[in-house]
């Protein structure tokens, strides 16, 4: 798949299934999930994501088509604050209209684009921002999609952009591991911990697993089990049961993600474990 595809998926998959998702959602559900997200309302988050698209989508088109645009730096807090405010009083149908016009212009425009355009950094910076970046950091109703996506592009390439770091001592310091692929262990085993969490409910949508009771103790076995296991060795078992995962998580029904140990595990081993340990 090419990375201009990738991104439109976004806007025509992701993104138009994201409000949907949402009002699925038991109602205190929801609304804990915006909080935890910083926000008072869905609305004041979807209106931050809207800026964002409006502000960035105007300068990717200037850069594909060569012309001038405004360098602008942020103050993000201030522009997110802006976000809100300018749709706080619009009402509810005319936002979500607005919204949803905005998304389907955004898919409509990248479309347009050349493909040597989305080689450009300057453009991939902005549209893994406000698109797929996005996507991972609110996240409040896991996707099929956004599963998958995480699985077969960001996690597969993480060797590799450890590889090609130039600060690898910096990134093991924080992870506090000695080598890169206690990383990559300590990926797969949470994974193994999913599986078993979503096969469980698959057969009984009422079953609840917790998982090890004492995570910094289960993190420390997982360094001591592999301790005797190469970098070499760790990076085929890794790339073995990712593709192992994707199997599983292909073959889910969309149903499947409305079973909330279901949703609630790949999210946090998939979705969000990523965000904690990328480069």
């Amino acid at each position: 798949m090419s990375y201009k595809q990738r991104v439109i998926d976004f806007v025509e998959i992701e993104w138009a299934g994201y409000v949907e998702r949402f009002n699925r959602l038991p109602e205190l559900d929801g609304s804990k999930r915006v909080r935890n997200q910083g926000y008072e309302r869905f609305r004041d988050m979807l209106a931050h994501i809207l800026a964002w698209w409006e502000d960035v989508m105007p300068i990717v088109l200037a850069i594909a088509e060569n012309r001038e645009f405004e360098k602008k730096k942020y103050d993000f807090d201030a522009f997110n604050a802006e976000a809100v405010a300018k749709y706080k009083d619009w009402d509810e149908a005319e936002f979500l209209a607005h919204f949803e016009k905005t998304r389907q212009k955004a898919a409509a425009d990248l479309r347009s684009m050349n493909e040597a355009a989305f080689e450009d950094r300057r453009i991939q910076g902005r549209l893994n921002g406000v698109f797929i970046h996005h996507a991972r950091e609110h996240l409040v109703a896991l996707s099929k999609f956004l599963t998958l996506d995480t699985l077969e592009h960001e996690w597969k390439a993480l060797p590799a952009k450890f590889d090609a770091s130039d600060k690898k001592e910096e990134y093991l310091k924080k992870e506090g591991l000695s080598r890169f692929g206690d990383v990559l262990a300590h990926a797969f085993a949470w994974w193994e911990e999913g599986v078993i969490a979503v096969q469980g409910a698959l057969k009984d949508p009422g079953f609840v697993y917790d998982g090890p009771a004492n995570t910094d103790a289960y993190n420390a076995e997982i360094v001591a089990k592999y301790q005797g296991t190469s970098d070499a060795e760790l990076r085929i078992l890794f790339e073995q049961k990712r593709l192992a995962l994707i199997d599983l998580v292909r073959g889910l029904p969309e149903s499947a993600f409305e079973i909330p140990t279901i949703e609630n595990w790949l999210a946090a081993d998939i979705v969000e474990h990523y965000d904690e340990h990328t480069l």
